[in-house]
């Protein structure tokens, strides 16, 4: 059992926990990639939501300050979110969409292989069918969650350092 303490009852991690959490999702997302549980794309993650929810292992919902003011992402998240919780996926936001890109492309700015930019304004971790995929950082990320939902923080917000 994992004993809380005051701060984070009230809902105000520390900056070391939250550095702790932001390592375990790129640490996530930098296993999944070259196994290829990784989908990104608000529209090719509602088709993958769609076809095979019990395969999605975490969804990360991702948002410049400028995309706050997007009301049709804004809706798209919301649709997601609400799928998410309905079949009990893990949900994370991310403030740092070039911080992600640079996870998820190795440095490549985030383009597709056309030079056309990619959507990470939703990026799903699948787990793989063939092994049963037990990654201590994915733990992490499911407890950080877990205690957050405790807390009325249903989409926790991460800030993705730079590097």
């Amino acid at each position: 059992m994992y004993n809380m303490t005051f701060e984070e009852l009230n809902g105000d991690y520390s900056q070391e926990r939250m550095d702790t959490v932001a390592k375990a999702l790129e640490e996530v997302l930098t296993s999944a990639l070259p196994q290829g549980g990784i989908t990104v794309g608000v529209y090719e993650a509602a088709k993958s939501l769609n076809v095979d929810p019990d395969n999605v292992v975490l969804c990360v919902l991702a948002a410049d300050e400028e995309d706050v003011k997007d009301v049709a992402l804004q809706i798209h998240f919301t649709l997601i979110q609400a799928f998410c919780c309905e079949n009990d996926i893990n949900i994370l936001k991310v403030n740092n969409t070039r911080r992600l890109a640079q996870i998820l492309g190795g440095g490549g700015g985030g383009k597709q292989s056309g030079g056309e930019p990619l959507d990470l304004h939703c990026v799903l971790v699948t787990s793989p069918h063939s092994t049963s995929w037990k990654d201590p950082a994915l733990s992490k990320l499911s407890r950080f969650c877990r205690e957050s939902r405790c807390m009325d923080q249903w989409v926790p917000i991460i800030n993705l350092p730079e590097r």
